[in-house]
């Protein structure tokens, strides 16, 4: 989505309706108008430019959302709360485990996000204003776009776990070279995910206690419930992990008795045919009085006795139980 001057899309919020406008409608709002909600790229100096000179933002709250790096955390000051989570990323080429951060600041009449890559959640709140299911209050705004990365968390989380029990199906049953990079691939994705998910869990059981006047209990009891969620998806990513190191042992178990097949094989094949090859050597060597050189059943006896000579080993090996 394109952007003017930092500027993503804003909203007036007057009941699950909006109003879209510009800059200019942003720089003369008034609370009596609705709810303001402002979605910025941080990226963008003339977004930075207002959210510094003209926002009326606290400056560690400003510093807060123009972060290059951010974890999940939440802070509340007075009647003003700001909120920075992750969500999947969902935008072309990239990796889904590489979340998308967003920073929001609210208070009761205003709310303003913040991201630059594109963060779908923000765009599915814009359709639901567009479509006349928006949200009614800045609490209410919190609690939709909380529930929104949640919901495209767990999709991405359910395939892992999927992915997971087809690995653990496949790895008797497929080449099992071919599952590795597959096996690593997810371990990889699973960590990744779970070094975001698990700290937004906690921040998410913090925002539920934050004595914010404008967050009703019925919020409260809304984010506790997103946050349960987000503590479901924590464990199944740590049960996803160990049943992928697991997978992983049971593959590398599965390739080294392949492995030990192939060298046993080949250790017997050798044996047999390493004492044979010493008397056809002995034999084939250019000197005078080598046996049976003049004899035309030479070939013959010679062949009969290595045919033997053979067997003679492989029923010794029997008995000895290397076969």
């Amino acid at each position: 989505m394109s952007t003017k001057n930092g500027l993503v899309f804003a909203y007036i919020l007057n009941g699950r309706c909006g109003q879209a406008i510009g800059w200019e409608q942003i720089k003369i709002w008034e609370p009596a108008q609705g709810i303001l909600w402002v979605h910025l790229d941080y990226a963008d100096e003339g977004a930075r430019k207002w959210l510094v000179e003209e926002s009326g933002i606290d400056d560690v709250s400003c510093a807060a959302l123009m972060a290059e790096e951010t974890r999940p955390r939440v802070l509340a000051c007075a009647d003003s709360l700001l909120l920075i989570l992750r969500g999947i990323n969902f935008n072309p080429g990239a990796d889904l485990e590489d979340m998308v951060a967003i920073r929001m600041w609210f208070d009761e009449y205003r709310i303003i996000s913040m991201r630059h890559r594109r963060v779908m959640a923000m765009d599915d709140i814009s359709k639901s204003i567009a479509a006349g299911k928006g949200p009614l209050s800045s609490s209410d705004f919190l609690v939709m776009a909380a529930s929104k990365l949640t919901d495209r968390m767990g999709d991405v989380v359910s395939d892992i776990d999927d992915g997971v029990d087809e690995l653990e199906d496949m790895v008797l049953t497929e080449e099992s070279y071919e599952l590795r990079a597959r096996l690593a691939d997810l371990r990889r994705q699973t960590i990744s995910m779970r070094r975001y998910i698990s700290p937004q869990r906690d921040v998410l059981a913090r925002l539920q206690n934050e004595r914010v006047a404008w967050l009703t209990e019925l919020d409260r009891v809304r984010i506790r419930e997103i946050g349960e969620r987000t503590a479901r998806f924590v464990d199944d990513l740590d049960s996803a992990r160990d049943r992928a190191a697991i997978t992983q042992e049971e593959l590398n178990s599965h390739l080294s008795e392949q492995m030990n097949k192939t060298m046993y094989v080949l250790s017997i094949v050798a044996a047999i045919f390493l004492p044979l090859g010493l008397i056809t050597g002995l034999l084939g060597i250019n000197v005078g009085g080598i046996p049976g050189t003049e004899s035309q059943l030479g070939f013959t006896f010679v062949s009969i006795i290595l045919v033997v000579f053979a067997l003679v080993q492989y029923v010794l090996f029997k008995r000895k139980k290397w076969i």
